[in-house]
């Protein structure tokens, strides 16, 4: 399968997906341990792919996603952004409503 198909197919099939350095239980950067916290906050399951561990998707999702760094939150398919937009998010209590909504349509 062509490396984009596969990102394609993991955006598609997991209504809340982290795209981090590390994973969010040993985090390998500072931006994705924030950006993962934060998500764990919203108390809803949710997938992460460690890029660190596939570089030919770190390679490639900045391309398709058309946003140049990591960590990336997709939610219902569509990207929200990088660890400033999460955090900022979690602060206003954006993003909980946001993933909660998410994963009960995916259920």
């Amino acid at each position: 399968m062509d490396i984009i198909e596969t990102i394609k197919d993991q955006i598609a099939s997991n209504p809340v997906l982290l795209y981090m350095k590390g994973s969010p239980n040993a985090p390998q950067c500072g931006f994705s341990a924030r950006a993962s916290q934060a998500v764990m906050a919203c108390g809803e399951k949710f997938a992460y792919v460690d890029i660190l561990q596939h570089p030919e998707i770190r390679a490639s999702l900045p391309k398709y996603a058309n946003w140049p760094t990591f960590p990336q939150l997709w939610v219902g398919g569509e990207l929200v952004g990088g660890s400033d937009i999460i955090l900022e998010m979690h602060e206003k209590g954006e993003l909980q409503p946001l993933i909660k909504a998410a994963v009960n349509k995916g259920e």
